[in-house]
């Protein structure tokens, strides 16, 4: 929790990590297997605060042949909404390449897909020149890496956390992108730009145009406002 008692942005991806692991197991995934996020989208109608009990559902979305979508819907006892679209790629665990789902995951989750095709595709660009050279280091700790030795996906949404100012009777709609691997030999820079209702948010190798570690969007509604009317009240 934040100081005024909002759940963070990380807080909110880490609830959806555990409740991703506990559907794993509780489908008694082969541990061959392992998932990494490629993407997430959020859209949060109301934040949880402190103290408020949630609930979570999650079920498979969407499939491919080496990842799957997840759709986790989050409900709390104060009114908090939140709804979240994962993009998860199989790994194979050993090698930690990308692997292919075979019949067993078609199985188990292929009802609730539906025939929907699940897409790893990214569409979130880099940032201008002036605004890579504006970022900042953005230093990593030996806690911020998982299993795979990358930094974890929560860890990229505290990120987007530091970089945006959210209330916690706000609502917001935020995209992140994982285009590259940061490992323990990065030195990421945390680049923004944008305005109190849409910011984008970058996490980049150092350089003039650093390659895109991690790309953000996000559209912030103001107690009830719009993105257009956040912007005329910030113009006038």
């Amino acid at each position: 929790m934040g100081v005024d008692r909002r759940a963070r942005l990380d807080a909110l991806a880490g609830y959806l990590h555990d409740v991703a692991e506990d559907d794993a197991a509780a489908a008694a995934l082969p541990p061959t297997v392992g998932w990494v996020v490629r993407s997430t989208r959020m859209e949060i109608g109301r934040f949880p605060t402190l103290g408020e009990e949630l609930v979570l559902h999650t079920f498979c979305s969407a499939t491919a042949s080496r990842w799957a979508e997840r759709t986790t819907l989050t409900h709390g006892s104060n009114g908090a909404q939140v709804r979240a679209v994962s993009v998860w790629v199989a790994v194979d665990a050993r090698s930690g390449t990308p692997a292919r789902l075979g019949g067993w995951f078609f199985e188990i989750y292929g009802p609730s897909a539906d025939g929907r095709r699940a897409s790893a595709k990214l569409a979130l660009g880099p940032p201008v020149a002036r605004v890579a050279r504006s970022g900042r280091p953005w230093p990593l700790r030996r806690s911020d890496f998982d299993a795979w030795g990358h930094v974890n996906n929560a860890i990229a949404w505290a990120a987007v956390e530091d970089a945006v100012e959210v209330g916690a009777a706000d609502s917001m709609v935020a995209v992140l992108e994982h285009h590259a691997p940061i490992d323990p030999r990065s030195h990421p820079v945390l680049a923004a730009e944008g305005d109190a209702a849409a910011r984008s948010v970058w996490l980049l190798e150092p350089g003039e145009r650093g390659r895109v570690l991690m790309a953000s969007e996000v559209e912030i509604r103001r107690s009830g406002r719009s993105a257009a009317e956040v912007r005329q009240g910030a113009a006038t």
